[in-house]
């Protein structure tokens, strides 16, 4: 059974170079990903050794930006490790930026800035994942197919 199992696996798998595409794609997850989980430890710190207005609320937010920052790691190493899986995370988590970028761009000031660098990064993912070379190098066949 269990040599069944890693020969289906290795079946799935695709074969080939992984595409600049894919390696970019990979690479702005990871960054998203990184952000989220620091500014979660800072909020994490803050919340147990700053003077926050709400201790409970700042440690509770930097506990689920961890959690958060999780996905888009775990989406962005699978997109390296060729994982057919990996694309769907990704996607999800690009179509949760796109309010989150919106929000910071209409806030103005200093955030502008973030919202703006958010939007384009996670436009930009969308459109490598859905790249037709993108997809066929995590072996997602066309419909038609």
């Amino acid at each position: 059974m269990s040599s069944q199992r890693n020969r289906s696996t290795e079946e799935q798998r695709p074969a080939g170079p992984r595409p600049a595409r894919l390696a970019a794609a990979a690479a702005l997850t990871a960054v998203e990903g990184l952000l989220l989980v620091g500014f979660g430890l800072y909020m994490l710190v803050m919340g147990l050794f700053g003077h926050p207005g709400s201790p409970t609320q700042a440690e509770t937010g930097g506990v689920t930006l961890l959690l958060l920052g999780a996905i888009p790691l775990i989406a962005a190493r699978g997109l390296l490790l060729l994982r057919r899986w990996s694309r769907g995370p990704a996607i999800i988590t690009q179509i949760m930026a796109v309010p989150v970028a919106w929000t910071l761009v209409t806030s103005g000031g200093a955030v502008t800035v973030a919202g703006v660098a958010l939007g384009a990064a996670a436009l930009t993912v969308l459109v490598l994942l859905v790249n037709p070379r993108a997809t066929e190098a995590l072996g997602i066949a066309p419909r038609d197919a």
